[in-house]
Parts: structure tokens; sequence; C-alpha cells
């Protein structure tokens, strides 16, 4: 075991936040294995409870913005990756939109959202609150 600093802050996640966060992973692994295997109906009913639980866990964690920021990344991630799977499951995945962007290149616009928001973070907000200590209350 390690030594902690008493003076560094900690960050503790309650119980309940935990479980739910390890129900999320069960999830968007089955929603991942599904897509790999090619099951059309797990797959497309696995982006519901994986999605939802991603909004409620960012939701929840809104008081801390590197939590916050980190999971509304987590959410579009999942948001882009549903959608490449849903375009791959049905097909359109390489059907042209536009020159030579498919449908499947449209998933960019939420995985460039999620790298927006973390860059907002540290190169933006982070800096400016380097003394700021986030303390749960629960």
């Amino acid at each position: 075991m390690s030594k902690q600093d008493p003076a560094s802050p900690v960050y503790s996640i309650p119980l309940s936040y935990r479980r739910m966060e390890n129900l999320h992973i069960v999830f968007w692994l089955l929603k991942d294995i599904s897509w790999c295997m090619i099951w059309k109906p797990l797959g497309v009913a696995m982006i519901f409870p994986t999605l939802i639980i991603s909004i409620v866990i960012a939701w929840r964690t809104r008081q801390f913005m590197s939590e916050l920021c980190h999971n509304v990344a987590i959410t579009v991630w999942i948001t882009a990756n549903s959608y490449w799977m849903i375009s791959e499951f049905f097909h359109f995945d390489a059907m042209v939109v536009y020159g030579d962007i498919t449908y499947k290149h449209l998933s960019l616009i939420p995985f460039f959202t999620g790298i927006l928001i973390l860059a907002w973070y540290y190169i933006y907000w982070q800096p400016r609150h380097k003394e700021t200590t986030e303390v749960i209350s629960e």
C-alpha cells in the first residue's frame, strides 16, 4: 500500500455510483461483442443502456469539471461508436455522402467533439483553475 499525503485532496466515488459504472462497462462490452459477432438485435439493444448510463454518470459528476468533461467525452464516444456499428449492421457505412466521405466517416463528428471537449479542458480550463479543489458533496 502506498501512503497518501494527508494534505492532498481525495476523490471518492460513492458505492452506488461505482456499481453503476461497473454495470456500464458490462453493457458497453456486450454492445461491442455484439458488433464483432454481428449480433444486430443485441448490439442495437445495448446502445440504450450504455448511452443512458453514460449520460447519468456525466450528470452525477457535473460538479467536477474534470469528471464532467471526461464523462461527456465518453458519452460522445459511445454515440460515435454506436452510429458506426449501426452503419455497418445496416450496410450504409460505405455509401458516399459527398466526395470521398462515407456515412461511416460521419462518426468522426462525435469523436472529434469528444477530443475538442478534452482539449478545452486540458488547454483552457485546467490551467486557469490549478488552485481549485473540487470537493464532493453528497
